[in-house]
Formats: C-alpha cells, structure tokens, sequence
C-alpha cells in the first residue's frame, strides 16, 4: 500500500499542525479503497468516552474525499459539495479505529464518494456518503506552499 501526501497544517493530516489528529491514508489499489488507522484521544469528546460527532465527520468527510487520489494523482483533489453522515453506534475514544474510502461513481471533475468509520470488532460506527467536485482554478491557485508541500511527499 502506498501512503498518500499530507498537509503541513491540516487539522486531520497536518504534520505541522499542534492541535491536529496527524492521520495518515494509505492507497490500496487492489481492493480500491484508502484507509487511515488511528485512535482519538479523548480531548476530542463529546461526553466520556465517547469521540465527538465534529470529529468523527471530519475524518469521514476526508478519508470519502481522499478516494478520488487512489490513481496517485494528486491533482485529482476533490472538494466536498455534500456530506451524509450516519451514526450507527458509539465511537470510543482511545480506541483503535480504521477509516476506509471509496469512490462509488465519478469522473475527473465530480464523484460520488463513501467512507467508513471500523471498529476493532470490524463494525461500522459511522458511515457517510458525500458529492466531491474539482476545487474552482481561482482557489487551487492560493495552495501555494500546501501544493509543494504535497508535491513533495506524493507517495511516500
């Protein structure tokens, strides 16, 4: 499995970023999907022991967006137009959890995107479909240091 790039200050993959989760998605062309494997702290709840609804979108809304990558290229990034999220059991906190993405249909410009949220007895505890299109020229021109910074570790 290949790793995909990350951001320097991104709240989910930012490397550079102190208050961020640090998540790391990998490519797997076999089965056509990507996945992240990480554990929430539990500063990011809502009540005890339990992640925060924000959060679990957050990484849904990323790892479903960050199917559209899976050919490697990196100019492919998507954007979301809209996000379904369906809470389906509790997310532990401080737990092991894997994030897994799909592309369900789609073109260069607009997809139809899906991810999951596992838990360690391989149940879903959240899923969520989402539209993704092509980020407008007019904004990919402002990624400035984000674009080499993801130029430079594409693929890892």
């Amino acid at each position: 499995m290949k790793r995909q790039p990350t951001s320097n200050l991104c709240f989910l993959c930012g490397k550079d970023n102190p208050h961020g989760l640090k998540l790391v998605w990998y490519n797997n062309e076999e089965s056509q999907t990507v996945s992240a494997d990480f554990s929430i702290p539990e500063y990011y709840r809502s009540y005890p022991g339990v992640v925060h609804g924000g959060i679990i979108a957050a990484i849904l809304d990323e790892t479903s967006g960050r199917a559209t990558l899976l050919s490697g290229d990196f100019d492919n990034l998507m954007v979301t137009l809209k996000l379904e999220v369906i809470y389906k059991k509790v997310t532990p906190t401080d737990t092991p959890l894997k994030a897994v993405g799909r592309v369900l249909k789609g073109t260069k410009k607009r997809a139809q995107v899906q991810a999951d949220i596992i838990l360690p007895d391989a149940s879903i505890s959240a899923t969520a479909t989402a539209l993704v299109y092509q980020m407008p020229q007019e904004y990919q021109n402002r990624w400035g240091e984000e674009k080499q910074e993801w130029d430079r570790t594409k693929m890892l």
